[in-house]
């Protein structure tokens, strides 16, 4: 599959708020918003693909989360792996504007196979999202 054929992918999320889903897509990440049933849900284009924000406060809770590299990740997260400028540009801005992450950039598996840039944001509503880079792409799925 060629790099212009690749699919993109949707994804819908509850939160509690969609003002602050707003705010937090759009302003903070920079996503252009697309269609929206006011008071039901927005699109947000997050580097082109779909995602949707859901006015459902019932369904946002706690995270529970896994011990990786001594630090708690979100089960339950989404995001996006970039190219390694792109990841490092939008950690630098996120940086800059005073962003609230979950866990910070950091490099894992530095110098070995499937070599990564992470890091993890929350929205308002307490949906993780990470963002990731590697080095080789093809180490993306290495064991």
């Amino acid at each position: 599959m060629t790099q212009a054929a690749r699919p993109r992918f949707h994804l819908a999320f509850p939160v509690h708020d969609l003002e602050a889903a707003r705010q937090f897509y759009g302003g903070l990440l920079g996503c252009p918003e697309g269609r929206e049933d006011p008071g039901h849900w927005i699109d947000f284009d997050l580097f082109g693909h779909q995602v949707v924000a859901h006015y459902a406060p019932e369904e946002c809770s706690g995270a529970i989360a896994n011990d990786v590299d001594g630090k708690k990740v979100p089960v339950r997260h989404f995001g996006l792996l970039m190219q390694w400028d792109d990841w490092e540009d939008l950690a630098n801005r996120l940086q800059a504007e005073g962003a609230d992450f979950l866990i910070d950039p950091y490099v894992r598996f530095a110098g070995k196979p499937g070599e990564q840039g992470t890091f993890f944001v929350i929205d308002p509503s307490g949906n993780a999202l990470e963002f990731k880079t590697f080095r080789d792409d093809s180490q993306i799925f290495a064991r």
